[in-house]
């Protein structure tokens, strides 16, 4: 049996088309962007077709912003939140439910003496807008994830980032959008200073990634470079890795509203047959609240470790998490905050745009099974 992959919340295969443009360009067009000969204009024509299409799968058509390219999210992450900080004095409000490329940057800047306050969810993973916006009078910096990475709960953006409008016009408001795009509507519209993504969640290629950044907004470079990307991200720029994150953004973009119902229906197949098999499971977000491509699942009575270990020795490849300390399993602070149980492992299925219903009926039937096992025991 070849191995069953559900874990593209985590990383996702490079899809064939932009492997093949990527490729190209690395075989075909290897000058220097910033070289003066034909060379080093087209690379700098492959980039700027990226960021067109970059820009165009954000609802960027009328140049709000421009797109910085970076590493991948978590540079892009620091670029914002750090760099905005370096300019603007004041505190930094984000929120419990944040990956560690931005509550690691907090930490950082509480221990150099910024003032830092973490806003919790309420019980069903949502912000509140209103406690975002108490928290955020006088701050500087203003951050959240859009799509929370370990439950897939989706984050009100317009609604927050209209909150922190009202009482702190002036702060820099980033959004961490590395399980969004492609995944849920995005739309700079909704009023952001800048918004994260990474390549390799959406079917393009790891070790590249950008930050969209309005216009008008002012953040300080992490390093002094070469003055590349307008000196905000110095080094020679990276044109085939920006080439197919710009093809996999318009292509993960066009494929959504298709991807969105078939993702949906995978989950329900899930759901059903471990319904169907007996096994005690619970949906930890409902459908209306949380991405599409994401499914964390409760499984009463069955270690978050053991319930990994044996799913990979079946070929069944997901991620687990517990809201205790579970052998190797780290504790989630996520998990606990909505209420799952310490005795309880979750289990996080999460879907690409290449995931097949029989292969998901079949991981769904192993699942079954080694959760029956598991929890007999």
């Amino acid at each position: 049996m070849q191995p069953i992959y559900l874990d593209n919340a985590a990383s996702t295969r490079v899809s064939d088309d932009v492997l093949a443009l990527v490729t190209e360009i690395q075989q075909t067009c290897w000058g220097n962007p910033s070289a003066q000969h034909p060379q080093g204009a087209a690379a700098r024509g492959h980039i700027a077709t990226a960021k067109t299409r970059m820009l165009a799968a954000l609802g960027d058509r009328s140049g709000a912003g421009d797109v910085i390219w970076t590493s991948g999210c978590s540079e892009a992450n620091a670029l914002a939140v750090l760099g905005a900080a370096r300019v603007k004095p004041g505190k930094l409000v984000i929120t419990t439910f944040e990956h560690p490329a931005i509550s690691t940057l907090a930490d950082r800047l509480a221990a150099e003496g910024r003032e830092v306050v973490r806003v919790a969810p309420e019980r069903d993973g949502v912000i509140d807008p209103d406690a975002l916006a108490a928290a955020a009078h006088g701050a500087a910096v203003v951050s959240f994830v859009a799509v929370q990475n370990e439950i897939g709960v989706v984050q009100p953006v317009a609604a927050l980032v209209a909150a922190v409008r009202a009482v702190a016009p002036a702060a820099h408001i980033h959004v961490d959008a590395a399980q969004a795009l492609g995944k849920i509507a995005l739309d700079v519209a909704a009023g952001f200073d800048s918004l994260s993504i990474a390549g390799h969640k959406l079917h393009g290629p790891k070790g590249v990634g950008a930050l969209w950044l309005r216009s008008g907004a002012h953040i300080e470079p992490l390093w002094i470079g070469g003055g590349q990307q307008h000196g905000l991200r110095g080094g020679t720029q990276d044109a085939p890795s920006s080439a197919g994150l710009g093809l996999a953004a318009e292509h993960a973009v066009a494929a959504l509203p298709s991807a969105r119902a078939r993702w949906l229906e995978l989950a329900r197949q899930v759901v059903s047959t471990l319904e169907a098999r007996g096994v005690a499971a619970r949906q930890l977000v409902p459908d209306h609240r949380r991405s599409p491509h994401i499914l964390a699942l409760a499984i009463a009575g069955v270690p978050a470790s053991a319930l990994r270990t044996v799913l990979a020795s079946r070929g069944v490849y997901i991620s687990t998490g517990s809201a205790c300390a579970d052998g190797d399993t780290k504790k989630s602070h996520v998990l606990e905050s909505i209420g799952l149980a310490p005795d309880d492992g979750m289990v996080r299925l999460s879907f690409g745009l290449d995931t097949s219903a029989a292969d998901v009926a079949q991981a769904a039937s192993i699942l079954a099974d080694v959760a029956s096992s598991l929890a007999k025991r």
